[in-house]
């Protein structure tokens, strides 16, 4: 899915729910705002679908698009709704949608 797909589904009307697989560090430094944060290792160590997105859309984010895929595909394999984010959010931010950091500052993508 498109950045501008992710970003309007995941909006106040969109319903999804923005799931971010990257590691503790990354999130720390810069998110998408009301994002969820789910480290892919422990996506894939947990059994079943995490309560997050048991009921809604799971769209997957990463830094650029790697990990998110294998996070949607782990959670589609488990029964979820999952897509994954082309381009992660190294292209979220160049497409100018807000990044915070873990203080709700602005954020930054390493």
């Amino acid at each position: 899915m498109s950045v501008r797909q992710a970003h309007a589904r995941t909006g106040p009307r969109g319903g999804a729910v923005l799931l971010d697989v990257r590691e503790e560090d990354e999130w720390r430094a810069g998110h998408a705002p009301g994002a969820v944060h789910l480290p892919l290792s422990v996506l894939l160590a947990a059994d079943g679908v995490p309560e997050a997105v048991r009921d809604r859309e799971a769209v997957v984010v990463c830094r650029s698009g790697q990990r998110s895929q294998k996070g949607a595909r782990a959670l589609a394999e488990r029964g979820a709704r999952a897509v994954d984010v082309e381009g992660g959010m190294r292209a979220w931010a160049r497409a100018g949608h807000p990044v915070v950091d873990e203080h709700g500052n602005r954020g930054t993508i390493a």
